[in-house]
């Protein structure tokens, strides 16, 4: 393979590096450096422009709210337990990063693949609380039991939602997004409530997906996003765990014996 070949078989726009030369989407690295935030960095390059400070921030809002949720979530309890298994604190994040599948941090994606039926049918005519009904529908048809975004195993209302919902009409009020994942979101609450004694509240993957999908991420990135969101919890367990001394620790505490089933 020639030179020319190689060069273009890794070609690349999010960034060009040369010897003195560090260019992220065409931006001199020293440029970036002090001037913009991890959130709008994060947006530069999945996305090749800058956002306005706008979107930078009810970016950033989606990105902290998905920190951490404790060792209940696989994933927390996974980084700590690998950070006590002598295998470096790289190896600990890798580990519980790769627990984010689709029933562990795969539903904000597939929440936005939710809402986007539902919008294009409502772009197309059909009233909205119809539009949810029918999509509910649908995906209830197909097998799926838990509507992705909506309901909580821990939280009979997830407190990050109601922060974000509104920080989500705050800005289609300024124009910044236009609401329609945030209307359809809300009609699919609604859906999934009527009639009911307990309410199914939407939960933080609904929440963030709104945001996501609002500020124009496809739907794999709702889940990559969420990905470097959670990052952040698991870095800090997985630390905290390396300095509290145990070794080989495990899912259950020493003292309890699993049943044996044979």
């Amino acid at each position: 393979m020639t030179d020319s070949l190689a060069a273009d078989w890794w070609g690349t726009a999010v960034s060009r590096i040369e010897p003195n030369v560090v260019e992220l989407r065409g931006t001199p690295v020293q440029e970036l450096i002090g001037t913009i935030g991890f959130g709008a960095m994060i947006w530069l390059l999945l996305r090749g422009e800058r956002p306005s400070p706008e979107q930078a921030a009810l970016l950033e809002a989606a990105l902290v709210a998905g920190v951490d949720h404790g060792p209940h979530a696989p994933s927390i309890a996974v980084a700590r337990m690998a950070a006590t298994c002598g295998i470096g604190l790289n190896n600990a994040m890798a580990s519980a990063i790769n627990t984010l599948g689709d029933s562990h941090g795969g539903a904000g994606q597939e929440c936005v693949l939710l809402l986007d039926e539902i919008r294009e049918r409502a772009a197309a005519g059909e009233p909205l609380p119809e539009a949810a009904d029918a999509v509910t529908a649908e995906w209830r048809a197909r097998g799926v039991r838990y509507l992705p975004g909506f309901g909580h195993r821990f939280h009979t209302r997830d407190p990050r939602r109601d922060p974000l919902v509104a920080l989500v009409d705050r800005a289609v009020a300024a124009g910044v997004v236009d609401g329609a994942h945030l209307r359809a979101a809300l009609a699919v609450e609604t859906a999934l409530n009527r009639g009911r004694s307990t309410p199914v509240p939407m939960n933080i993957d609904g929440a963030t997906a709104i945001i996501y999908a609002e500020l124009g991420f496809p739907a794999p990135l709702a889940r990559g996003l969420f990905v470097l969101s959670r990052s952040v919890g698991i870095l800090a367990h997985a630390w905290e765990e390396t300095g509290q001394g145990r070794r080989n620790k495990g899912p259950i505490p020493p003292a309890i014996r699993p049943t044996y089933l044979g």
